[in-house]
């Protein structure tokens, strides 16, 4: 036993010191000028304040694709970025739309919700951001995501085309979907 578990911390150091030799060279040369990256982790440390932001941004439109949807805070975020004129629009994951979800909250503020049953589950997390700014990463919109599991969430501003190829993925989702009933 011991032995497996020298060759797995070898090949953990080997890869470790490909990425660190690799060095943040590897993300920034894909980069196009004028955009930026921000991280946040959780538990409690910058992930929904990140998301949050990222929301607030917003001058004309997001395109939200969620798994799951239960974080109020960000709730909040969408309905209010929706007030002041901002079109929201968001795809989520059927089953986990029908319980303790957020969403119809959503619709019964006049945001665009549709559900997706098409696939054993939709477990992407992204928002597309006035067409030019990404949010991603494993960050699920729940309460758990923020303050008790390990997650990421990275912001990725001003890509106009790497968002046009999340747009696309964004719309088949949209399309696939179903509006979301808030009728009991």
């Amino acid at each position: 036993m011991s032995r497996w578990r020298d060759i797995r911390l070898v090949l953990s150091a080997a890869y470790t010191a490909v990425l660190i030799a690799a060095g943040p060279a590897w993300a920034s040369a894909s980069l196009p000028a004028g955009a930026g990256v921000d991280v946040g982790f959780s538990p409690r440390r910058g992930a929904l304040d990140l998301m949050l932001s990222a929301i607030g941004s917003a001058r004309s439109s997001i395109e939200v694709a969620a798994y799951t949807f239960t974080s109020k805070p960000i709730a909040d975020a969408l309905i209010a970025a929706h007030r002041r004129g901002v079109r929201i629009a968001v795809v989520a994951d059927a089953k986990e739309s029908e319980r303790y979800s957020l969403a119809a909250d959503l619709v019964r503020d006049g945001i665009a919700v549709r559900v997706t049953d098409r696939f054993a589950m939709l477990h992407d997390k992204f928002l597309i951001i006035d067409g030019q700014t990404l949010e991603t990463g494993s960050f699920n919109f729940s309460a758990a995501a923020a303050n008790s599991n390990a997650e990421n969430v990275l912001v990725l501003w001003n890509v106009r085309a790497l968002a046009q190829q999340y747009e696309r993925e964004w719309q088949a989702l949209w399309v696939g979907g179903y509006a979301l009933s808030t009728s009991p």
